[in-house]
Parts: C-alpha cells; sequence; structure tokens
C-alpha cells in the first residue's frame, strides 16, 4: 500500500520504525467506537512495514508499505502529539485447507477484477493465486461489508466461515 505522510505524529511513527527496523499496524475505524477510549479503533490491525520511501512532488513524504501479519491490539494509548500506541500479539495465520477445485471459482473472479483493475493488481508485487489464504484475504479486503463484519471473519480460527460466506456470493 502506498501513503502519504504528511502530519506530524505519523512523521515522528515513520521515522521511529525506519530508526528501529520495526514497523506499525493499520487498523479498521469503529465509527460507533468512543474516540476519547481508543474504541473507535478495531482491535485486529495488519502488522506493515516500510518497504520504499520517496519524496512526492507536493512535498510529502509517500511511502510503501507491506503488510505482514494479522495482530490484536490492546490497551491503546494517546500520546501527547496525537500518536496512538497500542500492545500487539501476533495472531495465527488461518488453518485454511480447501481444496483447489472449491477455491477455484473465487480465484477465477479474482483473476478477472485484477485484469480489470490494473491499479488493484498493482499493489501486489507477486500475486498468490495458488494460496487459498492469500485469495480469501484479497476477497475480505475487496467486500463491500462494514469493518465489523471484516472483524468477525478476520478473528476466526480459520478460513471456513469466510469460504462459506463468499461461496455464496460467488
Amino acid at each position: 500500500m502506498s501513503l502519504r505522510i504528511f502530519e506530524p505524529r505519523y512523521i515522528r511513527m515513520v521515522k521511529e520504525v525506519c530508526a528501529n527496523n520495526s514497523g506499525f499496524v493499520v487498523c479498521m475505524l469503529n465509527a460507533q467506537g468512543d474516540k476519547k477510549e481508543n474504541q473507535h479503533i478495531h482491535e485486529i490491525g495488519t502488522y506493515a512495514e516500510v518497504i520504499d520511501f520517496e519524496l512526492l512532488e507536493d512535498g510529502l513524504l509517500g511511502i510503501k508499505v507491506a503488510g505482514l501479519s494479522s495482530v490484536k491490539v490492546k490497551d491503546i494509548i494517546t500520546e501527547s502529539d496525537g500518536l496512538r500506541i497500542g500492545k500487539c500479539h501476533t495472531m495465527e495465520p488461518w488453518q485454511c485447507d480447501i481444496p483447489t477445485k472449491q477455491i477455484s471459482p473465487m480465484v477465477e473472479r479474482l483473476h478477472e477484477i485484477f485484469e480489470r483493475y490494473p491499479e488493484l493488481q498493482s499493489l501486489y508485487e507477486v500475486p498468490e493465486f495458488d494460496n487459498p489464504n492469500w485469495v480469501l484475504m484479497r476477497w475480505l479486503e475487496l467486500l463491500p461489508v462494514d469493518a465489523r463484519q471484516k472483524q468477525y471473519f478476520l478473528n476466526q480460527q480459520d478460513c471456513t466461515v469466510l469460504f462459506s460466506y463468499l461461496s455464496a456470493l460467488v
């Protein structure tokens, strides 16, 4: 994912993660959550690392990040500049043993979407169409459902709930 960084709190965050050779977490927002209590941030996010950066034409910092794993975020606090910090625990990857024949309609539709929208395909240097987990996660990104529903799917121990849901759609 490419991001434009301009807020001082995020500039500080990028400096710190680059200096420490670490990453940060991107979370979905909960429109019903209390912002003062940091309940407007859903607990499951993506741990990401900066893989490239550049100075953009408008003078802003542009970064390219890669999501590496799902994490659960707890005990979020807001620092004086507004940057939010929390305790993160890496989630185990889904168990996903779906036979190729069963997932092939989803793979075919995803191929079609990537061909129709090359900007979407460009987000992935090496698409993993033969990896059921990867295919289902791409569908979860694309699904026009609210963040709460996506959090529900992400919170499962395996991919079967999402697979069943998508099977009915595709």
